[in-house]
């Protein structure tokens, strides 16, 4: 298991400075996005050079790149707006291949307008998880063309809440490119540590041989997220529960600022 962070939590958009921070803070891996190349996160194109730039970081820092960026909001209520993702995560989808980065991450998506990572009340309505699998299964199409992985990541606020509504898409879908993105601290919104490592342990069960990558995020017992380590949730059970699974891919950090990454990736390593 290898530890990474979100390489957004630097700032910059020259993928050799952006990935040099990484390196320096302690990471081996990191889930790349498109911002840190200058570019928009989800865009029209990669021009070749931006490629050749992202590469050439890669290879100089020795941090690789073990995911891809892909979001946007598969479950919007204007068609139009989840078409023009789609054809923005075709691009995505391509870079990956170009940059040879096995996963692409997405966003099942919300009824809401605005953000693609808020609640709305009719996200349980058959209609939204319809609109949500269409989107997936056309993204797998792209997927397959070209040789990636998808990881989608259960969310209380998006369509996809949970273990069991990964498997059920994973299930319907019947590609073997579609794999899960578990985070801990989207498992639940309010649980006591007891409650949180119970829920945490029966999603790790419930979706191992399907995990792609793992992502290490914390909350407190009130709700709100805060850094890996000092919320509710049992990172050293996590962990060990995963390697129990077979799990072997990357654990990334995300949601804390670029001060607290040392510190974090030394918690992390720590556990592995």
């Amino acid at each position: 298991m290898q530890i990474g962070v979100f390489a957004k939590t630097f700032p910059g958009s020259e993928p050799a400075g952006v990935l040099a921070a990484v390196r320096d803070a302690g990471f081996a891996v990191t889930q790349f996005n498109l911002a840190c190349a200058g570019l928009p996160s989800m865009p029209d194109a990669v021009p070749d050079d931006g490629i050749s730039a992202i590469a050439a970081a890669s290879n100089a820092s020795g941090v690789t790149l073990v995911a891809l960026s892909g979001t946007y909001n598969m479950a919007h209520p204007d068609r139009t707006v989840r078409d023009d993702g789609l054809r923005r995560l075709g691009v995505v989808i391509k870079a990956a291949a170009d940059l040879s980065v096995p996963l692409v991450t997405l966003c099942t998506g919300t009824r809401d307008e605005d953000d693609q990572w808020a609640y709305h009340p009719e996200n349980a309505a058959p209609e939204a998880w319809d609109d949500m699998a269409c989107e997936v299964e056309k993204a797998l199409q792209f997927a397959e063309r070209h040789g990636v992985d998808l990881g989608i990541e259960p969310e209380q606020a998006n369509i996809v809440t949970s273990a069991s509504d990964a498997m059920r898409l994973i299930a319907s879908m019947g590609s073997k490119r579609l794999r899960i993105v578990l985070d801990p601290a989207n498992l639940f919104e309010q649980a006591s540590p007891a409650e949180a490592r119970a829920i945490v342990a029966a999603a790790v069960e419930r979706t191992a041989g399907h995990v792609a990558m793992a992502h290490a995020k914390d909350r407190l017992a009130d709700g709100r997220f805060t850094t890996a380590g000092r919320g509710v949730v049992d990172f050293a059970d996590f962990v060990a529960r995963l390697k129990v699974s077979g799990f072997d891919g990357a654990l990334v950090t995300h949601g804390l600022s670029a001060d607290e990454a040392p510190e974090v990736a030394h918690f992390l390593k720590g556990l592995i």
